[in-house]
């Protein structure tokens, strides 16, 4: 079984952003100064790091705490089985997820852990019932003052890339040259998630930095009758890193990458590897804000599975191409916003090989009232396939948009209410192509208990 290492490498190493977010990872900066950072300390610029920007704000972080409870979810969706029946089915889901998070955090070690099996089933579809996993494991140790280990690691087992245990938390935004490309979305089918990070930073000076990490990312459909058109993929990465701070606020650096990235078509396997070198800058004007541009030169070579009846060799392509990006992201005490563009070789994430993609990504969540809350989401991809002349024009664009609102009753009842509008153009894929669009609307009640470790 081609995926079960992996997996099992990712586990094991604790190696990927979590499925859903309940604190920011990063250990809390001295609230004394206005800077990013200390004087001695400097931060990992968002292009070359593997963390998500904070999706909550400062007043809704937390630490320390050992939380459990139970959500229930139900979702309405207008394109359930996408275009298997040559139309769009309607269908309703009904979810039970327990819950359990533990988070601590010392001086030198802040670990994350958050954990939610449960089982979904749906009003029509029965033959989609599925019993689903949830975890997400952030670590982080400062093994020495100036040398700090990171790892993640993140698995999801579901019938629906939007059933999560926090239905608005699909969407992630991230500034790094690394991250996962999730722009090709499935209807109702049984798949397997799982990526994960980990890297090593080094301060040898007081304005020098170096590092390196690695990634990898594996996406499964067992059930390949269910998504026909997509395939399973999987990538594996690197990178080593310079930046020097030239003040308290300025950072410039460079970094070069490594990708490979693959796709199991029936008939073979579609590789592409690339390497990149990539000047960045970041700026830093206050504690809880960053704003990054990168961009260089970017190779890549695909080498394509013979294609069918005679399965006559397919010459591999090799080429340049420029590759560029930029991330704004902004926490404050009661509101964060962020915001990033990629124009880079990445994964197909699903698709028949590897993809030249333009994407876009959006998110901002606002405490309205002490117990009310909103948050919006969104994200744009354009999607070419390496080769697609030979292999099929399996090129499109993926739209997405989630907006949602939390109502707090009490210590520990939450209600949530959201709509999630997707539109998809794939012409050749067959699961997608005749239904494009989905409205889904969901509600959540949860009913969740913490308490501070140590007491």
């Amino acid at each position: 079984m081609k995926w079960f290492e992996p997996i099992c490498l990712g586990l094991a190493v604790l190696a990927t952003s979590p499925l859903w977010s309940q604190a920011d990872p990063t250990p809390p900066e001295p609230a004394a100064t206005g800077q990013a950072n200390t004087k001695e300390r400097m931060l990992t610029p968002p292009p070359v790091s593997s963390e998500d920007f904070a999706v909550s704000p400062l007043s809704e972080a937390r630490s320390n705490y050992l939380g459990y409870g139970v959500a229930f979810n139900s979702a309405y969706s207008d394109n359930a089985l996408g275009a298997i029946n040559g139309h769009a089915v309607s269908d309703v889901s009904y979810s039970v997820w327990p819950t359990v998070a533990l988070d601590e955090t010392t001086s030198r070690l802040h670990w994350l852990l958050t954990y939610a099996p449960g089982f979904t089933f749906y009003q029509h579809t029965s033959s989609r019932n599925e019993a689903d996993q949830n975890l997400a494991i952030d670590f982080q140790y400062r093994l020495s003052p100036h040398v700090t280990f990171t790892a993640r690691d993140g698995l999801q087992k579901s019938s629906n890339y939007f059933n999560q245990p926090d239905m608005a938390s699909a969407s992630v935004v991230s500034g790094s040259t690394l991250a996962t490309n999730q722009s090709v979305i499935a209807p109702i089918a049984d798949r397997l998630g799982n990526a994960g990070s980990a890297g090593l930073t080094y301060q040898f000076s007081a304005n020098g930095m170096i590092g390196g990490s690695g990634t990898f990312s594996n996406l499964r459909y067992p059930n390949p009758a269910q998504v026909p058109g997509l395939y399973d993929s999987s990538s594996q990465g690197g990178l080593a890193f310079y930046t020097n701070r030239l003040s308290q606020v300025h950072y410039i650096g460079v970094t070069y990458q490594y990708q490979r990235l693959v796709s199991y078509p029936t008939g073979g396997d579609n590789e592409t590897q690339t390497h990149a070198v990539l000047f960045f800058y970041s700026l830093y004007p206050t504690l809880r804000f960053s704003l990054s541009f990168f961009g260089g030169p970017q190779y890549s070579d695909t080498l394509q599975a013979p294609l069918p009846p005679a399965l006559t060799p397919v010459p591999q392509l090799r080429m340049w191409k420029p590759a560029a990006g930029a991330s704004l992201g902004w926490q404050g005490h009661m509101n964060s916003f962020a915001l990033s563009y990629s124009h880079l070789v990445r994964s197909g994430w699903g698709l028949v090989g590897a993809v030249q993609t333009d994407s876009a990504s959006a998110s901002m969540m606002q405490q309205i009232t002490k117990t009310l809350s909103g948050s919006v989401a969104g994200g744009y991809a354009q999607n070419n396939v390496l080769g697609s002349a030979l292999v099929g024009n399996s090129n499109g664009h993926s739209v997405s948009g989630t907006a949602s609102l939390q109502q707090r009753f009490g210590q520990h009842l939450n209600l949530q209410l959201g709509y999630t509008r997707l539109h998809q153009s794939y012409s050749e894929v067959a699961v997608i192509s005749l239904t494009p669009d989905t409205n889904r609307e969901f509600v959540s009640l949860s009913y969740q208990f913490s308490r501070p470790l140590g007491r």
